[in-house]
């Protein structure tokens, strides 16, 4: 298989300077609902890009739960690698591929941990199997067979069968407040439509990307 040779033309249309909302969080939520009504799979995954010690790049898929003008929230473990990463440098980006409509949205913005009232809110707000299995994985570490959660998790279950799940110490959420988003847009013959906001005190500064 010659994988330099798959390619295909992007038409499902452009998008032009005129159309485009002075705030971005217009024309994101706009996008986020059409790619619910297109029945997209996951179309609330992102994926968070962190850095490490060593300046080493990592990327993972992780759900949108919440948005709005402070930012946009995702919940974790805090012993993941993630949280760890995110602890010794809070500048993150991410990206929502929602290839289906021929769409790209990349953020970029600094990682705030979320307030223990809003993660017990969440948190009881899963679903019980959700809430167990945030108990049994320690996130990122190393483990010898699937089983091992398994039988974490039945162990999890028996334990809190008849009380309400108390929400672990170590799992928590962050809220991206974010300073720059770009809208990318599938264009013919490649000539992508690209549209980058920047954030200027209260306004937003928008430019037109080359592709």
């Amino acid at each position: 298989m010659e994988i330099a040779d798959l390619r295909r033309e992007y038409l499902k249309g452009g998008l032009h300077r005129d159309e485009l909302p002075n705030d971005p969080m217009d024309l994101f939520e706009k996008w986020l609902r059409q790619a619910c009504d297109a029945k997209l799979p996951d179309p609330t995954a992102m994926s968070v890009a962190t850095v490490d010690a060593n300046g080493q790049p990592f990327q993972r898929m992780v759900l949108l739960k919440h948005y709005d003008a402070n930012g946009f929230v995702f919940y974790t473990n805090l012993g993941s690698r993630k949280a760890q990463q995110i602890k010794q440098n809070n500048h993150v980006s991410l990206l929502f591929p929602w290839h289906t409509l021929e769409r790209q949205v990349h953020i970029t913005g600094v990682a705030e941990q979320l307030s223990p009232l809003d993660v017990v809110k969440y948190f009881h707000s899963r679903p019980k199997d959700s809430q167990i299995a945030a108990w049994v994985s320690q996130q990122s570490s190393r483990i010898s067979a699937r089983s091992m959660l398994e039988s974490k998790f039945m162990e999890i279950k028996a334990k809190f069968a008849n009380g309400e799940i108390p929400v672990p110490s170590f799992w928590g959420g962050y809220r991206i407040r974010f300073d720059s988003i770009e809208f990318w847009q599938g264009g013919a013959h490649r000539l992508h439509d690209r549209f980058l906001y920047q954030r200027e005190g209260s306004l937003w500064h928008i430019d037109r990307l080359a592709p």
